[in-house]
């Protein structure tokens, strides 16, 4: 059992621009003072600065949290997966060392290696299990029919696909496989990547270096019609007395009581603008103004490129 909404700590690693220790461990104290107790992060966030800047958090503070890390991607160059067991003890051995922790909460398989069977993956993570390394394992941007295959030969406990008001595939086959198994679904970039707060993400300002550069939403001419139809949604918000990203996040956890988002930032300001959204409880004219707004499938542009697609599970 965690909080309604997690932290996720992709940012800490610099993924997104230049980013400094002082400013994610306050991103840190503010998500504790705050009561999100969930923290989600993987080995290559930073190729592994995001697991130690936790791990030294972790280390000076030592407050109560669930974590969950991940493995799988091989980051190359080439790109390339690799779910063998031998990889994934090896990468999570390293994990622990810098998360200065002796097992994780939840380990993610974070991208399925198409070619190796579910099930050899699934006993590979029991055995972690059984071994006390892991108390839980996850699958991470995969179809239902793997999540059933898994969970057949040991429970999955969580699932993590992007999902969000301009990402809905998980409505497609996901969240019912979660429901049904009684599995946690774990919402990434509920936030749409930045779009979905206040005020959103600009791709003029965003560092060479930030891979939404060259994201289908966020090039020309998608970009300018994705940003007008969430200004609707941002002036609806604002006549609620809600924050955009507080509103956007209300939609996600009201998907149902398995869904936990995992936001993520490394900006305690940030991290503020989402408070008081497990507080609130949408009505059926809310959903309905809501759906009129950003109805499925508003947004332009897939939500990865090709070449960034690469391993995700598509199944519809």
């Amino acid at each position: 059992m965690v909080g309604a909404i997690g932290l996720g700590a992709m940012s800490f690693g610099g993924m997104f621009g230049p980013t400094r220790d002082d400013a994610s461990m306050a991103c840190l104290d503010a998500a504790l003072a705050a009561g999100i107790d969930f923290w989600d992060t993987a080995n290559i966030y930073g190729m592994g600065v995001s697991e130690r800047v936790i791990g030294d958090y972790l280390a000076a503070h030592g407050p109560d949290v669930v974590l969950a890390t991940k493995s799988g991607i091989v980051p190359g160059p080439p790109r390339s997966f690799n779910n063998a067991e031998d990889y994934i003890r090896a990468e999570l051995d390293a994990s622990l060392k810098r998360l200065r922790r002796d097992k994780v909460e939840l380990y993610y398989v974070h991208r399925r290696e198409a070619a190796r069977p579910i099930e050899e993956v699934a006993e590979t993570m029991a055995r972690l299990i059984e071994e006390g390394l892991i108390d839980a394992y996850g699958l991470s941007e995969v179809a239902p029919a793997t999540i059933r295959r898994a969970h057949a030969v040991h429970p999955v406990r969580a699932v993590q696909n992007e999902y969000s008001l301009w990402t809905r595939q998980p409505d497609l086959g996901v969240l019912r496989a979660c429901t049904d198994l009684g599995i946690a679904f774990v919402a990434f970039s509920p936030l749409a990547r930045g779009m979905l707060g206040d005020p959103p993400v600009d791709p003029a300002g965003m560092h060479d270096g930030d891979w939404r550069r060259t994201n289908p939403r966020f090039v020309a001419p998608n970009y300018a019609a994705n940003l007008a139809a969430i200004n609707g949604f941002r002036d609806w918000a604002r006549g609620k007395g809600w924050t955009t990203a507080a509103a956007a996040l209300a939609w996600v956890l009201d998907r149902g009581p398995n869904v936990i988002p995992i936001p993520g930032t490394r900006s305690a300001a940030h991290l503020a603008d989402w408070l008081g959204a497990d507080a609130i409880a949408l009505t059926d004219a809310d959903r309905a103004e809501i759906d009129a707004l950003l109805p499925p499938g508003f947004a332009h542009g897939d939500r990865y490129s090709d070449e960034q697609m690469t391993a995700v599970e598509r199944y519809c």
